[in-house]
């Protein structure tokens, strides 16, 4: 076989929309599906996936929250019930008009998001303050005709997601809710992911439609593009009033109620594959690879392959016993060397190889997969590489923080950002906080605020567009 029908043909910095997708195909984490704008996620991308499920499962538990279900047909009459919510999302709406051959009446909406459906839901649950704080989590689909070019886990017409729905009685504690959440997604981020985010608000023209303001998490690519990772707003009462979400409080006077929403989707996945991965394929960070450590066996002849085998599946017992996830590739029809790229092309952590060598040594050689380093592991010290995979996460997220900071760039004056957009990276310029002027950067160089971080505030600077004062230092940059 060729490298064409087996490794990654392209360079990362070459052809880096290439890459990314030979990536995802040859490292077996996705599928085109046979609907156009659709993708099928294998058992190794699903694995990733159930990862991050765990870890966020358990940190929303923490904070009281529970996860439920909703079904994916909301009638267009709910939909309308928030007109600008609903407009702002009109354009990408799968609608359901038939079963079978008969007219359903009322259009069906295949689920762009749930809002709307949950709180109409929520408007008959909740009755007094007794039935408040309401935390509920959904982990579903959402479907979006999406009409820009679709990729893989960063814009398809349907993708995994969770999505978080809060009622509270009052606005500060609504508030808070929509600050533990973004919390609760930078930690997992930065420390399951390796990706390193900056956060804050969005502003006005980015918000999600019908919040009061949205709260986000930007990264920069190694493209030089941006990417929205996750998303927490607070809704105010803009839903709760049309959708009748009310309670009577300890004195039996009736109030609307205070919401959030929030959400992250499979485009964390997108954003691993990206910041980590190199020309030989996947890397993945050690805490949510489905295998975090290869065994490959190397010998010459079957006398010594029983000897080498049944080692390898000792190593494999004792390393499971530890609660790491081990995988013995004991192919016969492959060479040492095929398997070598074919697990660096999955990106496995770490890959241990053993041969009669080694046995008689009674050691391993470590290869990592991060930076290509091998080291040797003696038989009695095979609990070390508890250490070893917490130091490549710890190295992968610091690298992304390095290269991060390489590609965010302070523009004050207009004419060199545009001189220098064209290049990719996160731009931190003033801001006068006018619309106008915001519309007028995007219309003329593409690039929009992607986030307003907490604690830019500053008045002590001119607008890079209009030279008036400076309200704020937000970050500039084209994205997905």
């Amino acid at each position: 076989m060729s490298k064409e029908d087996v490794g990654i043909s392209v360079s990362k910095n070459d052809d880096f929309s290439e890459w990314y997708t030979q990536v995802i195909l040859k490292a077996k984490l996705a599928d085109y599906a046979p609907v156009k704008g659709l993708i099928v996620l294998r058992p190794d991308g699903y694995s990733i996936w159930e990862s991050l499920q765990r870890t966020f499962d358990a940190k929303f538990a923490k904070n009281g929250i529970r996860n439920g279900f909703l079904p994916v047909l909301i009638p267009e009459s709910l939909l309308e019930k928030e007109q600008k919510h609903f407009a702002g999302f009109c354009p990408e709406v799968f609608w359901v008009t038939h079963s079978g051959t008969n007219k359903v009446g009322d259009r069906l909406a295949l689920r762009p998001t749930s809002e709307t459906l949950a709180y109409t839901l929520y408007s008959k649950w909740i009755q007094s303050w007794r039935d408040l704080p309401l935390k509920i989590n959904f982990w579903n689909t959402a479907l979006r005709a999406e009409i820009k070019a679709t990729k893989p886990f960063l814009r398809t017409s349907e993708f995994l997601w969770q999505e978080g729905h809060t009622v509270h009685a009052t606005q500060e504690e609504a508030e808070e809710e929509v600050m533990k959440i973004l919390e609760i997604y930078r930690d997992t981020v930065e420390e399951e992911l390796a990706i390193p985010v900056t956060t804050g608000k969005k502003s006005e023209r980015e918000k999600f439609v019908g919040a009061v303001y949205t709260t986000t998490m930007e990264s920069i690519m190694p493209d030089g593009k941006a990417l929205q990772m996750g998303t927490s707003h607070f809704l105010g009462q803009n839903f709760s009033k049309p959708f009748q979400v009310k309670f009577t409080d300890k004195s039996n006077v009736e109030h609307f109620a205070w919401q959030t929403s929030w959400g992250v989707s499979w485009r964390l996945i997108g954003a691993m594959i990206m910041t980590h991965g190199d020309d030989q394929g996947l890397v993945l960070p050690p805490k949510v690879a489905p295998i975090q450590i290869v065994i490959v066996p190397i010998y010459r002849d079957d006398e010594k392959r029983g000897r080498v085998i049944s080692k390898a599946g000792e190593i494999q017992v004792e390393l499971t016993q530890m609660n790491f996830r081990v995988h013995v590739d004991d192919r016969t029809d492959l060479s040492p060397g095929y398997k070598f790229n074919d697990w660096e092309l999955k990106g496995v952590p770490i890959r241990i190889e053993l041969g009669p060598r080694d046995i008689e040594k009674e050691s391993v050689v470590i290869a990592k997969r991060h930076n290509g380093e091998k080291t040797y592991l003696e038989f009695d010290k095979l609990e070390e590489i508890s250490e070893i995979l917490s130091q490549i996460q710890d190295q992968m997220l610091e690298k992304a923080r390095h290269e991060s900071k390489n590609s965010t760039r302070k523009v004050s004056g207009y004419l060199e950002f545009k001189s220098r957009i064209d290049g990719g990276g996160f731009f931190r310029s003033p801001w006068c906080g006018r619309l106008e002027c915001e519309e007028k950067i995007k219309e003329e160089t593409g690039a929009d605020i992607r986030v307003i971080p907490f604690g830019s505030e500053d008045s002590s600077k001119k607008c890079m567009y209009c030279q008036k004062q400076s309200a704020s230092i937000p970050i500039f940059a084209r994205g997905y």
